[in-house]
């Protein structure tokens, strides 16, 4: 692992899920983090998600759309997590959608442009990227086709970050993550991420609405993929474009008697995809990971039934701070 003994890290969006993770860690490896989240009720952010940790950062409540040049000014890494993640919501607020994901990228650009060249951006994008499925598994040059806005606005960040990268040699590399599960991850709403709404569901006992069933997805573990942020730091991803995922699918019916299985509770049903569902609907996603493991010997360890009930440990002991 990189050394980040008294390294300077920004990680935005470090209230939410995959953020106060990877700041759990910065601080576990004896980073300076700084984190900023606008807190934005919809978009997960969670103070409870650092209170392990809340004297040992430096917290800022600030909207990355605003001026950040004070904060990235002396930074050694930023990772960048603050995003509009939820493909529905992209749908119905597509403006600000665009600003939350494109144009605050290209803000935090701009200011290590002004005031800090010499950092390394850790962008993270996602699979919606690649929109309709054509050939599995997808490797880097799958065709980029989204089908919502949220994987617009997600391309146009990333290729924010590509520009740069060449253009004024700011250093940045974009992770392309798939499905990511795990403690810390808000359970109000199946628009912030299907799989700890199905857990959800099933701790509570009631049915779980599934919709079509047989679509395959590549599930990650939080811990894996932000081992995956952290070896991304190293300069042989520079101006590199890489995949983060399990390299396995599963199908949502399958997933879903799993989760039951080890929640001991719930139920499912089968529904035809309602039209706004089925209009974004991407089809099976297995993810190649060969270039991630070639490159910076990245490989995910946790398996899915282990990360299943590490995640239902977590949310039976906190369950009032997720919903």
């Amino acid at each position: 692992m990189i050394d980040f003994e008294d390294k300077n890290c920004l990680v935005t969006g470090g209230a939410g899920f995959i953020g106060s993770n990877l700041v759990h860690r910065l601080v576990e490896l004896g980073s300076n983090v700084t984190v900023i989240d606008s807190l934005v009720p919809f978009q997960g952010g969670n103070m409870f998600n650092l209170e392990d940790v809340k004297d040992k950062i430096q917290f800022k409540k600030t909207d990355i759309r605003e001026d950040i040049t004070k904060f990235v000014k002396d930074k050694n890494y930023i990772f960048h997590l603050a995003a509009h993640t939820s493909h529905i919501r992209s749908m119905e607020h597509p403006i600000e959608d665009f600003q939350i994901n494109a144009s605050s990228t290209l803000n935090i650009l701009e200011s290590c442009r002004k005031s800090n060249t010499n950092v390394k951006i850790i962008y993270t994008g996602t699979r919606s990227q690649y929109g309709k499925i054509i050939e599995n598994p997808v490797n880097e040059s799958h065709p980029l086709n989204p089908l919502d806005m949220n994987g617009i606005s997600k391309t146009t960040a990333e290729n924010y970050c590509m520009l740069y990268d060449k253009a004024y040699g700011i250093k940045s590399v974009s992770l392309r993550l798939t499905n990511t599960y795990g403690p810390r991850q808000q359970m109000k709403s199946n628009k912030l991420g299907f799989m700890t709404w199905f857990m959800r569901l099933a701790l509570d006992n009631e049915d779980i609405k599934v919709f079509g069933g047989n679509q395959v997805r590549d599930l990650n573990f939080v811990s894996d993929v932000v081992d995956a942020i952290l070896l991304s730091v190293s300069n042989k991803t520079d101006g590199e474009v890489l995949n983060v995922g399990s390299g396995t699918g599963i199908s949502l019916l399958n997933l879903v008697k799993k989760i039951i299985q080890i929640a001991g509770s719930g139920s499912y049903s089968i529904h035809p995809f309602p039209k706004n569902n089925k209009n974004i609907e991407i089809g099976n996603h297995i993810t190649d990971i060969t270039k991630i493991k070639t490159l910076i010997g990245w490989r995910p360890k946790v398996p899915l039934e282990e990360g299943l009930r590490i995640t239902f440990d977590y949310y039976k002991e906190h369950k009032e701070k997720y919903w």
